[in-house]
């Protein structure tokens, strides 16, 4: 898949599910049960132990719908090694800009992390394929609403303070995407194997973005 068709996916499915667990033991049943929920885009972060190994086994073995990607991608050395590992995208924090040419050496969709819209602008312009707005957690869907006034042509993408309660609202306010960590992969649940309640979750999760663009 190219870079384009890989973001175009994002978007249609409108979840990126941000897997940060502290231990590796349960990784491949929280992507099973996110994969059973309906969400295709799973961002496998870098704080998790052996993060990039774990890549290079989950990534063949996932049906061709679902996009296994790297998160918390810091400098374009550690980018080349999760996209040789079968990353489909990759991920930062922090807006990058050796990580957006090095992604696109292999056509590999990037999406930086950005906060103002100066930086937004600049990640844009440089290549991003999706600015991942972070934290949003501060900022809340308005935000998204008041960049996109006068930066149409941007792909947003929050994560940090989504919620159940306010995932429709970053779709409606413009989102092309959203990014949701701990309330759709929630630590108790995984530390109990309640891996049916990530499924739940991200049936949740699924359901309010597609009532938010109204299908």
């Amino acid at each position: 898949m190219s870079r384009h068709e890989i973001v175009n996916d994002i978007a249609a499915s409108g979840v990126v599910a941000v897997i940060r667990l502290q231990q590796a033991d349960h990784v491949r049943a929280v992507i099973d049960a996110l994969m059973e929920g309906g969400v295709r885009a799973l961002e496998l972060t870098l704080t998790v132990p052996g993060a990039v190994r774990l890549i290079e086994q989950i990534a063949p073995t996932l049906p061709k719908e679902f996009l296994l990607g790297a998160g918390t991608v810091l400098d374009a050395e550690t980018a080349r090694h999760v996209i040789l590992a079968g990353a489909k995208f990759v991920v930062g924090p922090v807006f990058r800009r050796d990580v957006i040419t090095m992604a696109h050496r292999y056509d590999v969709a990037v999406m930086p992390g950005c906060f103002t819209p100066t930086e937004i602008l600049d990640a844009w312009e440089g290549g991003a394929d999706v600015i991942k707005v972070f934290p949003a957690t501060a900022l809340g869907p308005g935000f998204f609403k008041d960049v996109r006034g006068p930066l149409p042509q941007v792909k947003m993408m929050p994560t940090g303070g989504v919620s159940k309660e306010n995932a429709g609202d970053w779709i409606k306010a413009g989102a092309v995407a959203i990014g949701v960590g701990t309330a759709l992969v929630d630590a108790a649940a995984v530390k109990e194997r309640r891996f049916d309640a990530i499924t739940k979750n991200a049936v949740h999760f699924i359901t309010a973005v597609s009532a938010a663009r109204g299908r």
